[in-house]
């Protein structure tokens, strides 16, 4: 019994695939358009390549126009294995063009790493909840891990105006200006980098580089810490002792307010009068 013919058409192995793109060459650019071969060289990739373009979300034709510019290389015609080269320039491609979908812009930029790298775009519709509730590009850091524990009528005021009361607290109360200054922009430095109060007072706590920037011992930067950020026990949270003087003056308080506050003043004088400007402590 003899085996049926095989109706494959050439093109579909390796080196029918070259015989066919070299044939193509020599007639002319004209001949991709002609040329009945052609046409159905195309609608074989777009079968071939169909699924994968469908798993970038794609057409099968947007996988056959990028077999067709590959086809036309001469790295196409003249590799050890031509569908081998087709088939990874398919690939790159629809790759390149499902995030070129997605980031909203050109192929050609979608091609490179420090562009691919970014999420697609989103409307802000897309999701129930509003991007600017949750996304921490829209939040402010430093005045959202102070208002931890705030009741809903507060309204703060601005940050930087409040980080400069602090300071004048602290100079009013006997610290030096510099170190004043220098230390409350630390601790607001890593408040803005912390989930809230308490996380960046444990890191400042156990922070050691403090002590040699501002050229105090242990003691006074603790009592700088609980007098800016709060005492942290569970018992004063609620005090003023426990809010500190920076959530004070975010809250409303004035400077005039927090001088006259005797728990805060207490340790703020105190740690002031153990100052030795000069004579380092590390």
């Amino acid at each position: 019994m003899k085996r049926p013919a095989d109706t494959r058409p050439p093109f579909t192995d390796s080196e029918g695939l070259r015989a066919t793109l070299h044939r193509l060459h020599s007639a002319g650019e004209q001949s991709w358009r002609d040329d009945p071969e052609a046409a159905e060289l195309m609608r074989y990739t777009m079968d071939k390549y169909g699924a994968l373009a469908r798993k970038h979300r794609l057409e099968p034709e947007e996988a056959a126009v990028a077999a067709f510019e590959v086809m036309r290389t001469r790295a196409a015609r003249d590799a050890c294995d031509p569908w081998a080269v087709v088939t990874r320039a398919v690939q790159v491609t629809l790759i390149a063009e499902e995030r070129a979908n997605g980031l909203l812009c050109s192929t050609h930029q979608a091609r490179r790493p420090q562009v691919s790298a970014h999420h697609d775009a989103e409307r802000f519709s897309d999701r129930d909840v509003a991007l600017i509730d949750y996304h921490p590009a829209f939040r402010d850091n430093l005045m959202t891990a102070l208002a931890d524990g705030l009741n809903e009528d507060n309204e703060p005021t601005n940050a930087f105006f409040a980080l400069d009361d602090t300071v004048e607290v602290f100079i009013e109360l006997g610290w030096p200006t510099e170190i004043a200054r220098s230390g409350v922009e630390y601790i607001c430095n890593r408040l803005g980098r912390s989930d809230n109060r308490q996380a960046a007072f444990e890191a400042l706590r156990r922070d050691r580089h403090p002590l040699a920037l501002l050229d105090i011992d242990q003691s006074a930067w603790l009592s700088m810490l609980r007098a800016v950020l709060g005492n942290q026990s569970s018992v004063r949270a609620k005090t003023n002792a426990g809010r500190g003087v920076l959530l004070l003056l975010l809250i409303g308080y004035d400077v005039d307010d927090v001088l006259d506050m005797p728990e805060i003043a207490r340790t703020i004088v105190a740690a002031a009068d153990a100052l030795v400007p000069g004579a380092s402590r590390v």
